[in-house]
């Protein structure tokens, strides 16, 4: 749904013209919505989220193709485009073959707000620990049961409890316990671990090591089993050595009138990845705020100016080779 309000209206009026059954997003919770007083706000209904993150993207990259396309005056040198599957599962550029796409350097548009220019993200690692308990009935189970689920909270309460996304901010890291199944007789807790730091990343996989070899010692060899497996790193080590890249895309911003918010990505994109696979990829604003929720809205003015930002990044490479 797409509505514009005009510059009289107030924040909360923005999100409460969504249908009745929707939930409205009170400005207190929101502040950031005063910037986009008077803008076109895309949304859903309330009741899902809108896909945003990264359809924005999608949408400013055929925009700025076929500007381009209607435009064959305007100098540019080779330009590649891709779209990625999977990148909110971490797969997306498991199958991208980097030597057909034939090009130096990359960007994605899968960034938030309105100026957005990022080239770190967290190093990250999934954790799964498993653990085999003995289901017997509770009147004769002294001595003999063993409680999986329970053995699964203590283990969880030996992580530092303020160590949680919830509590955590700019380069902190934390562990993310992001389910917790089971019985007496077999649980299973997934974690995600993030860290900018690659020390810090490796120290927190390590930790987790610690505790199940302790838990081990005193359930039992088999009893827990914990995975873990990493899934990209920070791209910050392969970007810094072509900073330049960095440099185009800041100026595409300032041309197109856009103040450049650099700051550290608290996530990850398919960059990450690309950019260890030989193709430096930092990430640009898509335009959206409240991504993965049904709060979820992107402004129109805020993917025309992503829109244009490609178009310049297009032009100035050119201008620059």
């Amino acid at each position: 749904m797409c509505v514009r309000k005009s510059s009289r209206a107030t924040t909360a009026e923005i999100l409460c013209s969504m249908r009745r059954t929707a939930s409205c997003s009170p400005p207190r919770e929101f502040p950031e919505l005063a910037a986009y007083k008077g803008q076109t706000l895309i949304t859903t209904d309330g009741r899902t989220l809108l896909g945003a993150d990264d359809k924005a993207g999608i949408a400013e990259i055929m925009t700025a193709m076929a500007y381009l396309a209607a435009h064959p005056e305007i100098p540019r040198g080779k330009v590649r485009v891709g779209f990625l599957p999977d990148e909110e599962i971490g797969r997306g550029p498991h199958r991208f073959d980097v030597a057909a796409f034939d090009a130096q350097f990359a960007y994605t548009m899968d960034g938030g707000p309105l100026g957005e220019l990022e080239y770190e993200s967290f190093n990250a690692a999934q954790a799964v620990v498993t653990i085999q308990g003995k289901s017997v009935h509770p009147g004769t189970a002294k001595g003999k049961m063993v409680n999986s689920s329970a053995i699964g909270m203590a283990f969880h309460g030996r992580l530092p409890a303020g160590e949680v996304p919830e509590f955590t901010e700019g380069y902190e890291g934390f562990y993310h316990l992001s389910s917790f199944e089971g019985t007496v007789d077999k649980t299973r807790l997934k974690y995600i671990i993030r860290d900018f730091d690659r020390q810090s990343f490796e120290n927190r996989k390590s930790a987790m090591e610690t505790i199940a070899d302790e838990f081990r010692q005193t359930y039992g060899e088999d009893s827990i089993k914990l995975e873990l497996t990493d899934q990209y790193y920070n791209m910050r080590e392969k970007i810094e050595p072509v900073m330049e890249i960095v440099e185009l895309a800041r100026q595409a911003l300032l041309d197109a009138g856009v103040v450049p918010i650099i700051k550290p990505i608290r996530g990850g994109t398919d960059g990450s990845q690309l950019s260890y696979m030989g193709l430096p990829t930092p990430n640009i604003f898509a335009g959206g705020e409240n991504f993965h929720g049904r709060y979820e809205f992107v402004s129109a003015e805020s993917m025309e100016k992503a829109a244009e930002v490609i178009i310049r990044i297009v032009t100035l490479a050119q201008e620059q080779a």
